[in-house]
């Protein structure tokens, strides 16, 4: 009796440490909502997209300012798209609680934004230097900026998770010239310029050719997720392409096209089918999509792409590039599966037929070593961050069953 009172204990603490690794997720929109004063900036994040790439980075700071700095931005009356640029410079990409603040090496550091993360910024824009000032201030200054003195001051730590995200408060709202440069929204954007401007090029002039590019443009107003396949994919797919037919190349470059707008955050959390604009009737063109911690991968029945980059990300359109082009089963065959291996002989065979190297370790050998490692790697995937309380479990049941 004693015995299963003590298994059920040891599988209530699993299942609490389960529960409190997936706690340590966090939601900066949760976060800030338990802070009235910055209820207008919490919005924004919202409305510009940016708390979903907050919450999927694990090591992130973000510089809040309070209502009254908000109002002071949203009086000069700039874009949704100028202002997620405005406020993606008040995310860091490094952590920095109010200790490591106050401990900067040689007083000075500089940081990226994620508004240099996402490329949107040129050059050395997007870059921000934090000093430690006399005093115990500490100040805030775009790199680009033309200010003297620091744009913004520390104020308080809001919430802290050591190590994985710091929300704090900043005096003023960070900006500069290029992150205040008007934006044109997603139903102004031309597509291909975008994709020329930004390593896609020869796949902005393959849909430009093929007239593909105004069936892409009809598409963003009702949402639309491109993935673009970089310069350097296309140019060894060059050969293939060309001996498509007409319609075999229209449908290629239309798989490419999905017709929901899917941000980065909704694609780490919507693994499954998609249908593409090349889907009609029977011929499904569609992939799925498949989460690699986090990265983002697209597999055909053919070949798996990665997304390694992000052209443009506004509601209702959002452009990735991939690093390979995206091949259909409808145009392409699958390729074979590999035969399965032969038996290795035992050693007792190789004997009786009088082999030479029968005392030799043979594929057997390495089949078994293969299955252990395999059985091993099973192990430690299902049953990691674990172990602690398990041995914990076998303490607490050794020590009752010695009483």
């Amino acid at each position: 009796m004693q015995l299963r009172i003590m298994s059920f204990r040891c599988v209530l603490l699993l299942i609490a440490a389960a529960a409190a690794t997936t706690a340590n997720a966090h939601n900066v929109t949760h976060m800030l909502a338990k802070h009235p004063d910055f209820s207008t900036f919490n919005h924004y994040l919202t409305t510009t997209h940016l708390a979903d790439e907050i919450n999927r980075r694990r090591t992130i700071t973000v510089c809040a300012v309070d209502n009254a700095a908000m109002n002071e931005l949203l009086s000069k009356h700039y874009s949704l798209y100028t202002l997620k640029n405005i406020l993606s410079l008040h995310v860091f990409a490094d952590y920095f609680g109010a200790k490591k603040l106050h401990q900067i090496t040689k007083s000075s550091t500089t940081t990226s934004s994620l508004f240099q993360a996402t490329g949107e910024a040129d050059g050395t824009s997007g870059y921000v230097n934090i000093t430690d000032m006399k005093g115990g201030r500490v100040g805030f200054t775009p790199v680009d900026s033309d200010a003297d003195q620091p744009m913004a001051t520390f104020v308080k730590s809001i919430e802290e998770l050591p190590y994985d995200i710091a929300v704090i408060q900043i005096s003023h709202i960070l900006s500069s010239p290029e992150a205040e440069a008007p934006t044109a929204g997603p139903g102004d954007t031309n597509l291909t310029v975008l994709m020329a401007r930004q390593g896609c090029k020869a796949f902005s002039d393959l849909i430009t050719a093929d007239g593909a590019a105004d069936t892409f443009a009809q598409s963003v107003e009702g949402g639309l997720t491109i993935f673009c396949p970089s310069d350097e994919a296309l140019a060894a797919f060059a050969p293939t392409y060309k001996n498509l037919t007409a319609d075999g190349k229209t449908s290629i470059l239309l798989y490419h096209g999905v017709p929901i707008y899917y941000s980065l955050g909704m694609l780490r959390s919507s693994n499954g089918l998609m249908n593409t604009l090349a889907t009609e009737g029977a011929k499904k063109y569609d992939f799925t999509v498949q989460n690699d911690g986090n990265e983002v991968k697209l597999k055909t029945k053919i070949v798996t792409a990665a997304i390694k980059g992000t052209l443009i990300n506004e509601d209702p359109l959002a452009v990735y590039k991939i690093d390979k082009v995206l091949l259909p089963k409808e145009l392409f065959k699958a390729a074979p599966p590999a035969p399965a291996p032969k038996p290795a002989k035992s050693a007792k065979a190789k004997a009786a037929k009088g082999d030479d190297d029968a005392d030799s370790p043979g594929p057997a050998g390495d089949d078994s070593a293969a299955a252990d490692e395999e059985s091993s790697n099973d192990g430690g995937g299902r049953f990691a961050g674990s172990g602690g309380f398990v041995t914990v479990c076998f303490c607490l049941l050794f020590g009752i069953l010695t009483l």
